[in-house]
């Protein structure tokens, strides 16, 4: 099930981001301790009396001459509508109603979504009577807060959650393999789409970022039923029409969450960019099971060593994702395509691996009289018993005297291991210390 979708929209300097912190709290500063994993901080995770939700900061309305004022606002405001499924209008209580105020407000009124105003910077309960001005907008109870000291944003969580869509349920049969293709804009995911379907399913333009929208389409090949889901192509931050793509990234997000197999394409003529790290880095976070898939490979100019040295590059660039299979296809000529879906049936079987207690505990046992984690200051440590908790991804409580003591080079040892022995091709898998209680 995706979760719903909060948008904080609003001209500049109203406290858009510092609200945006507020909400998301510790979450946003969760950094991996793995190379190559960046977090854009545009985006994160909120959850308030149970509910939980995406936040999305739409940012500071970037406006160009005065003529350009409104085409700006009334971009960024359709996006917002877009996707949001509630919309925070944050305001800043000391500055008054702008007329951009106005000009958002008309714009959010012809819409058919939820929106809660946050009137902002109203430090101290003395300034509680400027929220009065901001009726003049036509919204519901405007809430007063403070996002830089966290007043009011408990009363403001409240009404965003009240206004939350319910709860939907699966529509697919859990035996559905659910799989979203993500990449950056143009390297072919529609088009590779389409050559798995064998029909023109999605739409195709050589221009980059064509695709705005996540669209699922049911296929069942070999016995076996797929969701595939193509998603937004995600550019870079700082390139043209960056705010849309803000929501593209949203959409890729939502379609991650809501499945099972992530296939990760690369453009093979250009090669690995940053943001294609960025890319995967946010599959990898959300502990989806993984492929990569390297496009338009029939164009590269190739040697009997050119493979192997993409096959370096990637895992030179993936490091953190080295349990990722590698496939070279061409959309346009089907070379190779046919074997994607055996390979996404085969990792998502790795993903939702379940390893018995007894198996488990044998192969640690092995792995740590082979080679027993060091010694810290003298003290001997000292790793007990391992159990498996949860699948999607596979994730294991391994239990010792001191967690702190436990190296990660030795973490990662354990997690090789373990793969060695089980598998887990194409899927990451949790290792978590905890102290065994006497």
């Amino acid at each position: 099930m995706t979760l719903p979708v909060v948008a904080i929209v609003g001209r500049p300097n109203v406290g858009k981001s510092t609200l945006f912190n507020r909400i998301a709290g510790e979450r946003i500063a969760i950094v991996e301790d793995k190379p190559g994993i960046t977090r854009d901080r545009i985006y994160s995770k909120g959850d308030w009396s149970g509910r939980a939700f995406h936040l999305i900061d739409t940012g500071g309305l970037e406006f160009g001459e005065k003529d350009e004022v409104i085409d700006h606002i009334r971009h960024q405001a359709e996006l917002a509508i877009e996707e949001a499924d509630v919309i925070v209008f944050v305001l800043d209580g000391r500055s008054g109603v702008t007329a951009t105020d106005e000009e958002v407000a008309r714009l959010l009124h012809r819409a058919d979504k939820p929106v809660v105003l946050a009137v902002n910077k109203l430090d101290h309960i003395k300034h509680h009577e400027e929220i009065y001005e901001f009726y003049q907008l036509g919204f519901e109870t405007p809430i007063a807060v403070s996002s830089l000291h966290g007043t009011g944003t408990g009363d403001l969580l409240d009404e965003v959650v009240k206004r939350l869509p319910e709860r939907q349920e699966e529509a697919y049969d859990e035996d559905t393999i659910r799989v979203s293709i993500i990449g950056r804009p143009n390297v072919g995911k529609s088009s590779l789409v389409n050559r798995i379907l064998g029909e023109e399913r999605v739409i195709v333009s050589p221009v980059a970022g064509t695709t705005r929208d996540a669209v699922d389409t049911p296929i069942r090949a070999h016995g076996q039923d797929y969701v595939i889901v193509d998603t937004a192509g995600m550019r870079k931050r700082g390139k043209v029409y960056e705010s849309t793509e803000k929501y593209s990234v949203m959409r890729a997000l939502r379609a991650i969450e809501g499945s099972d197999v992530v296939v990760m394409v690369l453009n093979g003529e250009e090669g690995i960019a940053e943001q294609d790290k960025r890319v995967a880095g946010i599959a990898h976070e959300a502990g989806r099971a993984v492929l990569f898939v390297v496009n338009k490979w029939d164009a590269v100019e190739k040697d009997d060593k050119t493979m192997s040295r993409f096959r370096r590059e990637i895992d030179d660039h993936f490091s953190f994702m080295n349990y990722a299979p590698i496939l070279f296809v061409s959309a346009k000529s089907g070379q190779r395509v046919h074997q994607i879906l055996p390979l996404v049936k085969e990792v998502a079987e790795a993903h939702s691996q379940r390893i018995s207690t007894s198996v488990l505990n044998q192969v640690l046992q092995d792995a740590t009289m082979s080679t027993p984690p060091p010694s810290v200051k003298g003290k001997r440590v000292k790793i007990l018993y391992a159990t498996q908790v949860a699948v999607k991804p596979p994730s294991i409580v391994l239990f010792c005297n001191d967690p702190d003591l436990v190296h990660f080079s030795y973490v990662r040892y354990l997690e090789n291991q373990f793969r060695e022995a089980f598998g887990f091709r194409g899927t990451p898998i949790r290792l978590m210390l905890r102290r065994r209680k006497d």
